[in-house]
């Protein structure tokens, strides 16, 4: 009776392993995608949500409110692609010893100059005025006095006001009718419903586009996966883009259905802002020649003004020592 009980028991356990076993290798099989609670996500919401009506799961989805919580998973093996603020991933690039790849630029620029003063029309009415911004010496602060200074406007011509963040700038805006301010999405929409008067002055990625002689874009977000992913499973990654591309199609073309992921998932609190929101968010998905010509442009002002603001390379982002951060891009 012992002996039978005992070899019941022994059954049992090895279904078990057997069972555990079985569900290892598919958690193992399943890519780790992590990314932001911001418009970086955005783009990616529909190949979420039809990851959840999925039975064989594919994609293991976690979202963080740091970069720096992404990268160090990223780095550790706990993540396997990451979506993080374009600057970041230049960093990344070269801390890690070229060991990190961008597969594609998930979101354009999101950042909009806003005031309620009907006398801001163009940039030479920024001359003597103060301007409300977040991140001193961060990329947006650099981009915005780039284009200052494309447009005509010294440093000693206007005066930075730099709030620790946005939601101190949309105050500043609301108090104050002459108030200038950059802001990104979604906090432009949340600012201009909350006062009528408000309006968007400056896209500042138009504006960028404008000051560009290469055609590329201003970029906020890209996707980023290490060297030894990409290698071990190209299949995957190909895969993914191709999702990824198709998902971000979508929410583009479907910002009202979009609206209500934003919520669930609580990157926006509103449905209302979510959808007069994500339009603004300008969610992409750029691969190859695009995202490298996007990227490059982009690099090269930060890196004039700052070199570590893309990690201290000792040489311009044009050069070839760069050519291996872009996946699908020639070395």
């Amino acid at each position: 009776m012992r002996r039978e009980f005992g070899k019941a028991i022994g059954i049992a356990m090895s279904v078990i392993l057997m069972l555990t076993g079985c569900g290892s290798v598919k958690q193992q099989d399943m890519v780790r995608v992590g990314s932001l609670k911001g418009p970086t996500t955005i783009g990616m919401l529909q190949l979420m949500e039809q990851e959840k009506n999925e039975k064989e799961k594919r994609y293991d989805f976690t979202m963080a409110v740091s970069a720096d919580e992404l990268t160090g998973k990223l780095m550790t093996g706990d993540l396997d692609i990451a979506l993080i603020p374009a600057n970041v991933a230049a960093i990344l690039f070269w801390q890690s010893g070229q060991n990190v790849q961008i597969l594609d630029v998930n979101t354009l620029g999101v950042l909009y100059m806003v005031s309620a003063d009907e006398s801001v029309c163009s940039f030479a009415d920024l001359k003597g005025r103060t301007i409300c911004l977040t991140g001193k010496g961060t990329s947006p602060d650099i981009v915005l006095q780039y284009l200052l200074s494309a447009n005509g406007i010294a440093a000693e011509d206007v005066e930075l006001r730099y709030c620790s963040e946005a939601t101190e700038v949309a105050q500043i805006l609301t108090e104050d009718a002459l108030a200038i301010g950059v802001l990104p999405q979604p906090f432009v929409t949340v600012a201009c419903r909350q006062n009528e008067a408000l309006k968007i002055v400056f896209d500042l990625t138009e504006e960028w586009e404008k000051a560009q002689e290469d055609g590329s874009s201003l970029v906020t977000g890209v996707t980023v996966a290490t060297r030894e992913f990409v290698e071990k499973h190209p299949e995957k990654v190909k895969k993914f883009l191709e999702e990824h591309e198709a998902s971000a199609a979508y929410v583009a073309a479907n910002p009202q259905e979009a609206a209500s992921w934003t919520v669930e998932q609580g990157i926006i609190e509103k449905e209302a802002v979510a959808r007069q929101a994500i339009p603004g968010c300008r969610v992409t998905c750029l691969t190859g020649a695009q995202m490298h010509n996007a990227l490059t442009a982009y690099y090269r002002v930060l890196y004039e003004a700052n070199p570590a603001l893309v990690g201290k390379p000792e040489q311009p982002p044009t050069d070839e020592a760069w050519n291996g951060l872009y996946y699908g891009v020639a070395r």
